[in-house]
C-alpha cells in the first residue's frame, strides 16, 4: 500500500523540522496521488529539483535530480512541469549545506 500524497509530505516537513532545515510548500497537489518535487535552494543562487522516479531495472523507486543550476532556470523548470501536471506537490527545501534528507531510509 502507497502513502497519499499528503501525508508523505507531512512527514517529509516533520522530518525536515526535527533537523531545522526551513521548508515549505509551494505547490499543494492532490491530496491522495499527486507527484511531488522537491526543489532545493541553497540561498546562494543555485538550487536543486528531485523527481521520484521508478527504476525498471531493479523494481526501486529513488530520487532523481530532475534539473539543477541557476534557481531560475530550476524554477523555470518546476513551472514547466506544473503546466503538464496541476496534481504535482512541490516543495522547497532551504539549506546552505545541500541538505534535503531524501537518501535516508524512509524517504528514498
Amino acid at each position: 500500500m502507497r502513502l497519499t500524497a499528503d501525508l508523505w509530505v507531512s512527514a517529509y516537513l516533520t522530518r525536515l523540522r526535527l533537523v531545522e532545515i526551513p521548508a515549505f510548500v509551494v505547490a499543494r497537489g492532490d491530496a491522495t496521488a499527486g507527484a511531488v518535487l522537491v526543489k532545493l535552494n541553497t540561498l546562494d543562487g543555485q538550487a536543486s529539483c528531485y523527481q521520484r522516479s521508478f527504476d525498471l531495472m531493479t523494481g526501486d523507486r529513488k530520487w532523481v535530480v530532475l534539473n539543477e543550476g541557476a534557481e531560475s532556470d530550476v524554477d523555470a523548470s518546476v513551472a514547466k512541469q506544473r503546466g503538464f501536471d496541476p496534481d504535482l506537490w512541490v516543495i522547497e527545501v532551504e539549506d546552505k549545506q545541500g541538505r534535503h534528507l531524501l537518501d535516508e531510509p524512509g524517504l528514498e
